[in-house]
């Protein structure tokens, strides 16, 4: 397309923004609801920054995680998408000239070299790369979100010393639902205009 269309906004934020946030914080939720509800918090406290349960090196962990699975994830749903052309590409965006751009939307570094569609399976390399492309997202989102969401923590904390206390219900849960809920309301959609844009250049 030489424009954004009505279509492909609706797509990209509607579908993979409004429907990520809907997803990934369900699936958060009950991923939380699990781990913590069953927890002996008498033997293993739920806290701020201490081991065994740290709701702090929860949420990094899962930003890792959820970043890097919806990274492939999109891929898949993109591929498939733009195959049975659900979705025209962006084509109004120039191919980057940096050589770190090119390298991050896996073009050639030579500028002026065809862009040409891979059809064999990935190595394992080919693996790392994209996972690798899904931690930038992590690392993004975890320098704008965490310190924040951390911040929230303590206010629903009970103070103890050095740390915050938490019952099983129902901080935990609502934390992770708003976190991943949030997170991949911010990251999705960037992923989906990442393939979008690649296709207009292929």
């Amino acid at each position: 397309s030489s424009r954004f269309t009505g279509h492909q906004l609706f797509y990209i934020f509607g579908v993979h923004g409004i429907g990520a946030l809907i997803v990934s914080g369900g699936i958060n939720f009950a991923i939380a609801y699990a781990m913590y509800t069953t927890q002996d918090t008498a033997t293993k406290p739920i806290r701020l920054w201490q081991l065994p349960n740290t709701l702090a090196g929860d949420a990094a962990v899962t930003m890792i995680i959820q970043c890097i699975i919806t990274w492939f994830v999109e891929l898949i749903i993109l591929h498939f998408d733009l195959s049975q052309r659900s979705v025209q590409p962006i084509g109004f965006i120039p191919p980057p000239s940096n050589s770190l751009l090119r390298c991050f939307f896996f073009l050639p570094r030579d500028a002026t070299a065809e862009t040409k569609k891979q059809l064999r399976p990935w190595s394992f390399i080919e693996v790392i790369q994209q996972a690798l492309r899904g931690f930038c997202f992590a690392v993004v989102g975890f320098l704008l979100l965490w310190p924040v969401f951390v911040g929230v923590l303590t206010a629903f904390g009970d103070k103890e010393g050095g740390d915050y206390y938490y019952r099983r219900k129902w901080v935990p849960e609502i934390f992770k639902l708003v976190l991943g809920g949030v997170l991949g309301l911010l990251t999705t959609p960037w992923m989906a205009m990442f393939w979008l844009v690649k296709a207009g250049w292929e």
